[in-house]
């Protein structure tokens, strides 16, 4: 979208910025012709207009005449804020015969109006007008558009990432697996030795991963402390003595106090009930 709206800002600005060629011949042969008047000739003809490169332009006449510097400056400026045609140019008469600038002046918006040589009397000559507009320095949106491209690309590919990785986020709650076991308010991830519940999540060793997990198949049944000890310890060839059994669960029972419908109940000489209420 943003590529699509530079694109046309840069069309429209070289459409708006464009002076229609018939139009701009017109306005050059009005400075002409009011300048004939200016010296008192009204039969003799303007030239047609030449254009001498892509921002100059050249007026000429048919007959010799004379003026006054000040009445160039001041019918150029009068006629272009007229026409709204230009507001940067640089005016410069030459004389036929020797192509030498007997008088030039500069108007321009940015560095300061330049008119020199006022007041001067231009005697009866043949003479040639060159009128250069100057370009303006506009913003170049075509290297902009080299440097958003790329950026575009790689802004969609950033976003394209992270809505990937917080779907997948969404999708899995804990890295690895989707299965857990509902154990009141907690979820149980059996393979990531995990309990989670809301936005907490609370590490297990494999002991207490192992240890709840038989918890978790005899729920509101009693589990034999031999069968703790043996399933839990058993392939570790040490000696297990009733206390570890007690300590495992005191640290089960803290890691689950955040539901209070979860409870280890000590079965006296048995082992331990695992009860949801």
């Amino acid at each position: 979208m943003v590529i699509a709206l530079l694109i046309a800002a840069v069309a429209f600005s070289n459409k708006k910025n464009d002076i229609p060629p018939n139009h701009l011949e017109v306005v050059l042969r009005e400075i002409g012709h009011q300048l004939l008047l200016s010296a008192k000739d009204s039969s003799s003809r303007v030239l047609p207009v030449k254009k001498i490169n892509e921002h100059t332009y050249q007026i000429s006449f048919q007959n010799d005449f004379g003026f006054i510097s000040d009445t160039l400056i001041n019918l150029v400026q009068r006629t272009f804020q007229k026409n709204a045609l230009a507001k940067d140019y640089i005016v410069n008469l030459r004389n036929c015969k020797q192509n030498e600038t007997v008088f030039a002046f500069e108007i321009n918006s940015h560095t300061g109006d330049l008119t020199p040589c006022r007041g001067r009397t231009l005697e009866v000559g043949c003479y040639v007008i060159d009128i250069e507009f100057l370009k303006k320095n506009q913003f170049n949106f075509y290297l902009l558009l080299l440097l958003i491209i790329p950026l575009s690309l790689v802004g969609f590919y950033v976003n394209n990432k992270f809505r990937k990785k917080e779907g997948k986020e969404e999708q899995e709650p804990i890295p690895g697996t989707n299965d857990y076991v509902q154990l009141g308010s907690f979820q149980f991830y059996t393979d990531d030795n995990v309990l989670k519940i809301e936005n907490k999540s609370i590490a297990l060793s494999e002991k207490e991963t192992k240890a709840l997990k038989i918890f978790a198949e005899n729920i509101n049944q009693i589990v034999e402390r031999e069968k703790l000890m043996k399933e839990i310890w058993g392939d570790e060839g040490i000696v297990v003595i009733s206390r570890n059994v007690d300590v495992l669960v005191s640290k089960l029972r803290k890691k689950l106090s955040d539901d209070n419908s979860i409870k280890f109940i000590n079965v006296h000489g048995r082992g331990y009930k695992f009860i949801l209420e």
